[in-house]
């Protein structure tokens, strides 16, 4: 795909999920989608069809965590769990500018991956820490100190909500990505904030702690 295609692409299925992308932004997304094409011929960092780049694969890639970082204020701590691919790590931390970003990745050669999409897209103060969320989630280095959590397909157990509440500060959430129309139950000490809709198949569901709870 041609620099011209893609930005073309980007501004049609932005525009159909009511986005603008600034320029500068834009320009960025175009570097990560180069590195992770060339990246993804080494080593499978998604099944998307990143060559032709229809629109569920740009949706899923570009434009729902896009549409989910107005959800997010801006110039705050992010941390990623799952983030393999970089989607949505990436784009979100772009678009809300986020002061940090830590992303959570299990396998080695996806870590390398995403220290170098980082690197090319200006994410000075982005790091990634290699291990099991469940593992990592302990760290005292980690206690309360991200505004928001984010997740997509990954599945969140009973065992995970007081994880996730141990990495937000006291008015941080978890942001989740998920196919349309999938319901989701509210994890203990949490409640659901609202679940929007992103794209034409996919929703974003917005978790709080509540007040009192540890």
């Amino acid at each position: 795909m041609t620099s011209a295609e893609f930005y073309g692409r980007l501004v049609e299925r932005s525009e159909a999920a009511g986005l603008t992308v600034p320029a500068e932004i834009a320009s960025k997304l175009h570097a990560y989608y180069q590195l992770l094409c060339t990246w993804n011929r080494r080593i499978n960092l998604t099944a998307l069809d990143l060559d032709r780049l229809p629109s569920d694969a740009m949706d899923r890639l570009m434009i729902e965590p896009l549409a989910a970082a107005r959800f997010a204020r801006t110039n705050i701590p992010v941390l990623d769990v799952g983030s393999g691919g970089g989607s949505p790590a990436i784009p979100l931390a772009l678009a809300c500018d986020a002061s940090e970003l830590v992303m959570v990745e299990s396998r080695t050669r996806k870590s390398t991956f995403l220290r170098e999409a980082a690197h090319a897209v200006g994410l000075l103060r982005a790091s990634v820490l290699t291990g099991r969320f469940e593992d990592v989630s302990g760290s005292d280095d980690l206690r309360g100190r991200f505004d928001v959590v984010s997740l997509r397909a990954v599945r969140v157990t009973d065992k995970d909500w007081p994880r996730l509440a141990r990495l937000l500060s006291a008015t941080g959430k978890v942001l989740l990505i998920h196919r349309l129309g999938l319901g989701l139950k509210t994890g203990r000490g949490f409640g659901k904030a609202g679940t929007h809709q992103l794209t034409e198949n996919a929703e974003l569901s917005i978790f709080e702690q509540r007040l009192g709870s540890s």
